[in-house]
């Protein structure tokens, strides 16, 4: 019997039920998480200038195969005045755009830390996920990062889509590094902690023991390394624990907790709920991907190899740590050079 045949009777056809399940595999990948980041101490504060880039004219990215490609930003000829910057950095020059490939696809996954009872929040889960025929590929953004987020102010970069949405958002990637996603898919935390707890838990592969403050709890909570079996309430913690770690050390565990999420959604059990979970994540995100979308997009999900999926992410090697003198606030400040290198690898560029 095939994994589809388990469902109900009345369920979707299976090209429909496959754009369901592309829908709460992009919702996973979206772990939201919330908290002050532990600085790593091993690596020096600096204060810096941002280096000025020459300016460039953006281009249109190429036509899309199946989806309409978006239309490409105005150029920015010249970097604008910016007011209240902290003395020891400037509003970079805007960025040179990168080529985006025909048949290409990009997605912004976003985690959120808002409450259910609603309040300011931020984005402090921030991949890129590109996907074209026979590759995908996750590139994950500190929340600190330093950017300028275009026609407000230089700002940590998840603060763009509380204060403009995904077009801001999208406009600052394009600023600074280059790259404008075309879609996106917001999280919450208590749409991730339910998809969990739908699917009955998941095994997660921890590949170090993690000791952490949790709470409910009076002493500090431990687990791994090996298999551990989370369900919702632990899986989020495990994602969002901050006081022992960095946030490289979550973006390492948020991958452990998404390839577990992956191997229960495809099991035989995790298919049979696909249509009560894709109820569930419609109430529980915020998109611009629609299902119709979402079938177009099948063909390129259908023609990806899990064991191939490439992961990066922008790290120590690609940013600068700093503390602002007057307030002592920590940012990280990018090195947009290398930022855009590891962008175009992920891409596919040569």
């Amino acid at each position: 019997m095939r994994p589809a045949d388990s469902c109900a009777s009345d369920s979707p056809p299976p090209r429909r039920l496959l754009a369901r399940l592309l829908f709460i595999l992009f919702f996973s990948v979206s772990l939201a998480g919330c908290g002050a980041m532990s600085v790593p101490q091993a690596t020096p504060m600096m204060t810096v200038t941002l280096p000025a880039q020459p300016s460039a004219t953006a281009t249109p990215f190429a036509p899309q195969e199946t989806i309409e490609a978006t239309p490409a930003l105005p150029p920015w000829q010249t970097a604008p005045t910016l007011q209240a910057t902290p003395a020891a950095t400037g509003v970079p020059a805007p960025a040179a755009p990168i080529p985006q490939p025909a048949g290409q696809v990009s997605i912004l996954l976003l985690g959120s830390d808002q409450r259910p009872e609603g309040g300011s929040f931020r984005t402090d889960t921030i991949v890129l996920l590109t996907l074209r025929r026979g590759s995908l590929t996750l590139v994950g953004f500190p929340r600190d990062l330093y950017v300028y987020i275009p026609g407000w102010q230089m700002q940590r970069i998840n603060t763009a889509y509380p204060h403009g949405g995904f077009e801001l958002l999208a406009d600052t990637l394009a600023y600074n590094f280059g790259v404008r996603p075309q879609y996106f898919v917001l999280t919450h935390l208590s749409g991730f902690k339910d998809i969990v707890d739908r699917l009955g838990g998941i095994e997660v592969e921890t590949a170090r023991a993690l000791t952490d403050q949790r709470d409910g709890y009076p002493r500090p909570y431990t687990v791994g390394p090996g298999t551990v079996h989370m369900d919702g309430e632990t899986a989020l913690w495990y994602v969002r624990a901050r006081y022992s770690t960095s946030d490289y050390d979550r973006l390492r565990r948020a991958q452990e907790v998404l390839i577990a999420i992956g191997r229960k959604l495809l099991s035989l059990d995790g298919l049979s709920r696909v249509p009560e979970l894709y109820s569930l994540y419609r109430n529980s995100v915020e998109t611009n991907l629609d299902l119709e979308t979402a079938l177009q997009l099948l063909p390129l999900l259908q023609s990806i190899d899990p064991q191939t999926i490439e992961r990066y992410e922008i790290g120590a090697d690609q940013v600068i740590p700093w503390l602002e003198p007057e307030s002592g606030a920590y940012y990280l400040l990018p090195k947009p050079e290398a930022i855009q290198a590891v962008l175009q690898q992920a891409i596919g560029l040569p």
